[in-house]
């Protein structure tokens, strides 16, 4: 605390005032909240065309990544997937596509923040390309599959959304270990249930991982054309057709185990 006078000329009297040693603020800090999230919704309205139109009262998108929206409804309402952009707003987490071609269509489907329970971002084995976010709420639950830098982003940025425009529902527990039900538990007795937050690590067998399928797809394909090659080159059904046989049974099986795990 300093203390400092200054002389007045007119009186002859010393008028003294009281100054406190304040801390540091940094202006990036201070004006993020108006300017930065305001830059950040005008760049997400203006690239996906439509979703201003269809924005609830007082709604703002805070992040916008790409990804793969699968509902996995618990009721009677029918799922499915679908790639698409994946919206965090301050009121919702939506996956939202625009096709013009070869006719309009809109995909929107959204959960709101203040209904979520559980955000489990799941981790799984034989699967390199893709991380998974699991959001649920009381009545259904949706995997969110995108890179492991957007889905890190979306988990962080999810999580201080609820935090932040969902005060009510603050996190009542931080699980951080592998646990398979950890992402399902709630405090029970409550009102409205609070949301829990977790990490996992599946383990899944290669044989039914997206690897081993897609490895056995792409081999299939390309024992198709070195096939199709032989035949052609030899001229010769007993070289190129075991080869193209082999490959389209590859090709088949691929397909059915993919539709089995869906």
């Amino acid at each position: 605390m300093l203390i400092a006078a200054q002389h007045d000329t007119s009186t002859g009297i010393f008028q003294g005032g009281i100054c406190y040693n304040l801390p540091e603020i940094d202006s990036e800090v201070m004006f993020m909240p108006s300017s930065s999230k305001n830059k950040i919704a005008e760049r997400i309205l203006g690239q996906l065309k439509g979703l201003r139109e269809r924005m609830q009262p007082g709604e703002e998108p805070l992040l916008d990544i790409p990804g793969i929206w699968d509902r996995k409804a618990e009721a009677e309402e029918a799922g499915g997937s679908m790639a698409c952009d994946i919206v965090l707003t301050n009121q919702r987490l939506m996956g939202y596509a625009y096709t013009a071609f070869p006719r309009e269509r809109v995909f929107l489907d959204a959960l709101p923040l203040v209904e979520i329970t559980a955000v489990s971002l799941r981790h799984k084995t034989f699967e390199p390309l893709f991380r998974e976010l699991l959001v649920r709420s009381r009545e259904r639950k949706v995997y969110v599959r995108t890179s492991r830098r957007h889905v890190e982003s979306l988990y962080e940025g999810l999580r201080a959304a609820i935090e932040e425009y969902a005060p009510e529902a603050q996190p009542a527990l931080e699980q951080e270990e592998s646990l398979p039900g950890a992402s399902e538990a709630a405090e029970p007795g409550a009102g409205r249930p609070r949301p829990v937050y977790g990490r996992q690590d599946i383990r899944t067998a290669f044989e039914n991982s997206p690897l081993a399928i897609t490895l056995l797809l792409v081999g299939g394909l390309a024992l198709e054309v070195i096939g199709i090659l032989a035949w052609v080159i030899t001229k010769s059904a007993q070289v190129g057709g075991p080869l193209f046989f082999t490959g389209l049974l590859c090709v088949i099986f691929s397909i059915i185990v993919q539709r089995q795990q869906r």
